[in-house]
């Protein structure tokens, strides 16, 4: 059987990650490689796949996009009867990928995930377009439906409803966020020689060490 080669990828530049360049404070290394792929134009930096499992340690996942980060963790916002919440309820775990590929960088984040607040989940629903704020009320997130025309009849409903006022938060709806234990950082080198960096939290605080790839 021939083999055949889906990816090409040109090797040109050899990129590089050293401990001293990448330092003692992941979430300070994430923010500089953040803002360096958001500053090269790379579509959607803040996308990310999520996954999750249940109970019973079925994994699924997903792509969403990062609504906010700092030293506290990562979060993104979601309804929380989606699937996504129902796995978080019972195994309130999950792992976070970023692959930014013309930089050939990737981030790995796993960690515990709690809710944020009603107030913080407020804030950020009032910056939505107007569209997505009711689309959060139409979806039955995650739910069998009988046709399109009935998620637009429902988008149709909360507009007439909301109509000449503000649209208020769902009471099922809101934010997470992943508290990190564990971050590595990927960057793609000539050869598949990649540097590996992984940062985990200890009682001390981020403990790094260099991984083979």
């Amino acid at each position: 059987m021939e083999f055949r080669h889906l990816f090409l990828q040109a090797e040109v530049e050899d990129k590089h990650l050293t401990e001293a360049e990448a330092g003692v404070d992941p979430i300070a290394l994430f923010t500089r490689w953040f803002d360096t792929a958001a500053s090269s134009g790379v579509p959607l930096p803040e996308s990310m796949t999520l996954a999750t499992a249940t109970a019973d340690g079925r994994p699924s996942a997903r792509l969403i996009l990062l609504k906010d980060f700092d030293d506290n963790g990562f979060v993104f916002y979601t309804n929380y009867e989606s699937r996504k919440a129902q796995d978080l309820a019972a195994n309130p775990r999950a792992a976070l990928t970023f692959h930014w590929t013309a930089l050939e960088r990737q981030v790995r984040i796993q960690g515990t995930v709690v809710r944020t607040s009603r107030e913080d989940a407020a804030a950020y629903f009032a910056t939505r377009p107007r569209e997505s704020q009711l689309g959060a009320w139409a979806s039955i997130q995650s739910r069998e439906i009988a046709s399109r025309e009935e998620l637009e009849t429902r988008f149709a409903e909360r507009a007439e409803e909301f109509d000449g006022r503000e649209v208020p938060v769902p009471p099922y709806w809101g934010g997470y966020r992943v508290v990190p234990d564990r971050i590595e950082f990927w960057q793609g080198r000539v050869g598949r020689l990649h540097d590996r960096l992984v940062y985990e939290r200890t009682d001390a605080g981020w403990e790094r060490t260099r991984l083979s790839p």
